[in-house]
């Protein structure tokens, strides 16, 4: 249970992290996209919850 939890962490932080690194947001009025940071914070947080709830 706790492997699955880190490992659904450590993939949505690279998903999130990949999609605020290379998914620029050319106004910067996408908070998500615009850093990196957030993105990888929101994407752990969806790989959290995506492997606790299985």
């Amino acid at each position: 249970m706790i492997l699955r939890v880190v490992i659904g962490i450590l993939i949505g932080g690279l998903a999130g992290f990949a999609v605020g690194y290379f998914g620029k947001c050319s106004t910067g009025a996408c908070p998500i996209t615009s850093n990196p940071y957030i993105s990888t914070a929101v994407g752990a947080a969806i790989g959290f919850l995506t492997a606790w709830t299985k």
